[in-house]
């Protein structure tokens, strides 16, 4: 395999993982509203807790996240990952497609 076939894979897995998460928070979040400082808490239950927490240290490692503990680790990685699937109207990974 060539590199490029290597690098497209890769982002193609990285777009999976990152429209994953959002899936699974989505479906979690119900109607939250943000906290002051803008924080949105979603309570995510077994198992699907789980798959979100394996996808936030797959993140992290990929993205070199690095935090004092775990848990800011894994925030790192989460911010990052809503930041790459753009979690607005306007994202391409919503399903308006343009075409």
């Amino acid at each position: 395999m060539i590199a490029s076939e290597r690098f497209e894979r890769a982002a193609v897995l990285g777009v999976a993982v990152a429209e994953e998460a959002r899936r699974l928070l989505r479906s979690h979040a119900g109607p939250t509203l943000p906290g002051e400082d803008g924080t949105v808490l979603v309570d995510v239950p077994y198992p699907d807790a789980a798959v979100v927490t394996a996808l936030l240290d797959l993140a992290a490692e990929c993205f070199g996240e690095r935090g004092d503990s775990v848990e800011e680790t894994r925030q790192a990685a989460l911010e990052t990952l809503l930041q790459l699937v753009d979690f607005d109207g306007e994202s391409q990974l919503n399903g308006h497609h343009g075409a």
